[in-house]
């Protein structure tokens, strides 16, 4: 195995331990907390395993990073109405 193979792997676990850690410790049903923390994981997760691929270029990994740091922001920031 090549280290980009190594590095995958290592991602798709991490990912992998961040969804069964979210699901293990949520309370029952799907809040809005919930549904954004595993939109929020997939994403990122994805978009790394994309980029050890080779298949996207840093630049956009790093506005997907920007963009997922700003939805999450929002999230913890917004008013509740």
């Amino acid at each position: 195995m090549t280290t980009n193979d190594w590095l995958l792997v290592g991602i798709f676990l991490l990912g992998g331990g961040t969804l069964f850690g979210i699901f293990k410790t949520k309370t029952v049903g799907f809040g809005r907390y919930t549904t954004s923390a595993i939109l929020l994981s997939l994403v990122i997760v994805v978009s790394a395993m994309l980029l050890v691929a080779g298949m996207i270029d840093g630049a956009i990994f790093v506005n997907i990073a920007f963009a997922v740091t700003g939805f999450a922001g929002g999230i913890v920031t917004a008013k509740e109405q």
